[in-house]
């Protein structure tokens, strides 16, 4: 298994495991899609992958027509991405991604949880050189195609590293090329599981447990923030710490 996908199934299920904010992250990502490209999933493919990661978090199909709903609604304010960088307890760098309709109160609350929590908020541009960001995506294994050939067949498209687990096939891949893996996987027949950007830190680093609880603490309070979508770390994974 490659780094990218082992730091992954390390943070997965934590990063997924409430349910009431997995679903406002992708109610809010389909707003999104549905403001850039329409509300035509047919023909929207960022709607689409946002129709799929609903339905792999489990997210009822009323929930989904709804917010695609409100995104075409003119009173529905826009949502503008925003990425916070800082640093946490012990040095360890962190990066939030933030999906908000008032910058000036997303901010003051990021400022804040870094401060409250042995942490600081950097400049932009910081500390995202410690990061690569990734496509990545799982799709549902298809019967008569390995492994080994469906990893050559898509290093053309961009994909650097493909793994496989009890989910489906994950694969990752540059960040430029999403486009293009999704329309290949789709003119191909794979049942596309869920899509998304991730980010991978290039250096991970060595916490103490002790260490590893404040971080912890820190990540956790900027998660439950209505406006965050995704914090990452270069904190290692417990399963991989010494």
């Amino acid at each position: 298994m490659g780094r990218a996908f082992e730091y992954r199934k390390a943070t997965k299920m934590k990063r997924w495991g409430n349910m009431a904010r997995t679903f406002t992250r992708i109610g809010k990502q389909i707003a999104i899609a549905v403001k850039a490209g329409g509300p035509d999933a047919e023909n929207n493919p960022h709607l689409r992958s946002c129709v799929a990661n609903a339905k792999a978090a489990n997210m009822p199909k009323e929930n989904v027509e709804r917010a695609i709903k409100r995104a075409i609604s003119k009173d529905t304010e826009d949502y503008k991405e925003m990425v916070y960088e800082g640093y946490g307890p012990h040095g360890i760098a962190i990066l939030v991604e933030t999906a908000t309709d008032n910058t000036t109160r997303t901010v003051a609350n990021v400022r804040s949880i870094f401060n409250k929590n042995g942490g600081s908020l950097g400049t932009s541009g910081s500390l995202d050189f410690m990061f690569t960001r990734k496509s990545m995506f799982t799709v549902a294994p298809k019967e008569g195609v390995s492994l080994e050939d469906l990893e050559l067949e898509l290093i053309d498209y961009g994909v650097d590293e493909l793994d496989a687990d009890e989910e489906g096939i994950t694969l990752y891949g540059e960040f430029q090329s999403f486009n293009a893996i999704q329309k290949y996987l789709e003119e191909n027949g794979f049942e596309i599981i869920s899509s998304e950007f991730t980010r991978i830190p290039t250096d991970l680093k060595d916490v103490t447990p002790e260490q590893r609880a404040s971080i912890d603490k820190l990540v956790d309070k900027m998660e439950d923030d209505e406006d965050v979508q995704n914090v990452y770390t270069n904190m290692k994974p417990e399963e991989e710490a010494e």
